[in-house]
């Protein structure tokens, strides 16, 4: 956890000391935070605009801003790379900005779970502790993507230019949406109280991307 500093202890050190009341509602806290950061976004609109995080930085409000940014950026560069009549040239830049960007969404993730691996060190696991599919920060992940999918959707089934057919088909899979992130933030919120109440117990691999490693991608290497 070398991305703590002391500043970051102190914080996380007082998040620990309100556990309860803050662990009790995370999802929420999630939520709002993703949405927040999807909405302003959208002031502008423009995958160049500069992120203003308005939480103090270190704090875990500060990465789930930081963290749906980063997802909300990449969600328009996917977008646009899909232009037919983009430049390839155009097209190449914005397929290495998208690489980077999931580099540092991953570290993100990564540091994500290492607040929670912090949050929960003095939690000893049960005998009977098992361990679940995916760490916290990883189902936060899908829970921030799922906030964009759930914006833009609606965007689609209330767009004023668009058929009752189109318009129908939209509001019926932002239904599903919206049920799918009630389901998503009840599950995050069970396995945290899980991980608390030492019933699951947390184990985190770092995410060994092979083709952005030099060392690691034969196209890379190999050039030299």
């Amino acid at each position: 956890m070398s991305f703590i500093v002391s500043k970051q202890l102190s914080i996380f050190t007082d998040i620990i000391n309100n556990k309860k009341s803050i662990m009790k509602s995370f999802s929420e806290k999630a939520n709002l935070i993703f949405n927040k950061a999807t909405a302003d976004y959208h002031l502008t609109d423009s995958v160049d605009t500069p992120i203003i995080n308005p939480f103090e930085e270190g704090t875990i409000d500060s990465f789930l801003y930081q963290k749906n940014w980063i997802d909300v950026v990449q969600w328009h560069l996917e977008d646009i790379i899909r232009d037919p009549n983009i430049d390839p040239v155009e097209a190449l830049k914005i397929k290495r900005t998208i690489d980077k960007s999931n580099q540092v969404r991953t570290d993100l993730v990564e540091q994500i779970d290492s607040y929670f691996l912090y949050l929960y060190k003095d939690v000893e696991p049960k005998e009977t502790a098992t361990i679940n599919t995916e760490s916290p920060a990883w189902a936060l992940d899908r829970l921030s993507i799922l906030v964009i999918k759930i914006y833009h959707m609606n965007e689609e089934a209330t767009r004023k230019d668009a058929d009752k057919e189109h318009l129908e088909s939209c509001q019926l899979k932002l239904n599903v949406l919206l049920e799918q992130n009630k389901d998503l933030s009840i599950a995050i919120d069970e396995l945290l109280e899980e991980i608390e109440q030492g019933n699951k117990f947390m184990k985190v691999y770092k995410q060994m991307k092979m083709y952005n490693d030099p060392a690691l991608n034969p196209v890379l290497y190999a050039k030299k």
